[in-house]
């Protein structure tokens, strides 16, 4: 059976060639076997470094701002829970949809390295995804671990292997991780605690933060022309923390930024050198918007506007309906 990134070379190349395409938006093979980078590749020479395993996680969705931006038709390699974004990012009117040409890319759930560096394993030279389990080769011997201890945490939550946009699709749909019954369920967790142990959970959580800016910069829903926190005259530019309050500021305020446009797609919590649980700030905000106004996914379509932005006559007060969610659930 042709592997998928054989699939994948032949139609980057073949879009490139017919004019469909401009430009391709893929993942290029790294230095090591589990830091592929993604991509821009414009000539058939360069499709030679394109690669497609378990480690690459990027989602591509955000580079379309930049191709729509300078005029040109991009084609886009997108795995199913990318595709959110792309519907998310043409609802934004960030993108047009004449400069993008999607193709639905399977996927099965990818890999953490860092989960199988705390695993015992150093000196990695070659990584094999068995499905079932991954045979790690490194210094100290080779290693045998369950996929699903070391899936990311973003795919541990997949939302499914559908195509919730593709102009075509290649290669066959992967079975895909098992989500959680309750999508909200850590989210609750936190929401029961005092709150004390909630403040205490969040400063522990939020002091890590080194402000790298690498959640912003990667979230396709973080997508203005100028981030408040880039702006000298906003009083929120500081790099340096001066007390608890303003280590939250910048994720409170990003978090309510994205609130309804957020499609859980993960990137902000995969790449935070710290490990921050950003994916639980953002259920919260998820979890309150389907409580007040029904359930809703982002990016579900290109169309559907988000409850926030739309009124109907005997929509609930926001604060009042939160409040009332708590009380059925026991909590003060």
């Amino acid at each position: 059976m042709q592997k998928i990134e054989e699939l994948m070379r032949e139609k980057a190349a073949a879009l490139l060639q017919d004019g469909t395409a401009d430009c391709v938006l893929a993942w290029r093979r790294g230095e090591f076997p589990y830091d592929h980078a993604t991509a821009v590749f414009h000539t058939g020479e360069e499709l030679e470094e394109l690669t497609y395993d378990c480690f690459c996680p990027a989602n591509l969705a955000k580079y379309l701002i930049q191709t729509s931006r300078a005029g040109q038709k991009a084609a886009v390699f997108l795995k199913p829970c990318d595709t959110y974004g792309v519907n998310q990012l043409l609802k934004d009117h960030r993108i047009r949809r004449d400069l993008v040409h999607a193709v639905g890319t399977p996927c099965g759930g990818m890999l953490d390295i860092r989960k199988i560096r705390a695993a015992g394993c150093r000196g990695i030279v070659a990584i094999e995804d068995r499905g079932g389990d991954v045979a790690v080769t490194c210094a100290g011997g080779p290693v045998t671990l369950p996929r699903a201890a070391v899936l990311l945490r973003k795919c541990l939550a997949c939302k499914g292997n559908d195509y919730k946009i593709a102009d075509e699709e290649i290669g066959a749909k992967q079975a895909v991780p098992q989500a959680p019954a309750d999508r909200f369920a850590e989210v609750e967790a936190i929401e029961a605690m005092t709150p004390e142990g909630r403040f205490a959970f969040w400063q522990q959580e939020l002091s890590r933060c080194i402000r790298c800016n690498a959640c912003r910069d990667v979230c396709p829903a973080c997508s203005c022309e100028q981030c408040i926190f880039d702006h000298p005259g906003s009083g929120a530019d500081g790099k340096a923390y001066a007390d608890a309050s303003q280590e939250a500021l910048f994720h409170v305020i990003r978090a309510f930024h994205v609130a309804g446009r957020c499609t859980g797609c993960g990137e902000c919590g995969r790449v935070c050198p710290e490990g921050i649980r950003l994916d639980l700030l953002n259920g919260k905000f998820a979890k309150d918007i389907n409580t007040c106004f029904g359930p809703y996914q982002p990016g579900e379509d290109a169309e559907t506007p988000a409850p926030q932005f739309t009124f109907r006559p005997g929509d609930p007060d926001p604060d009042t309906a939160v409040r009332n969610e708590d009380r059925r659930d026991g909590h003060a």
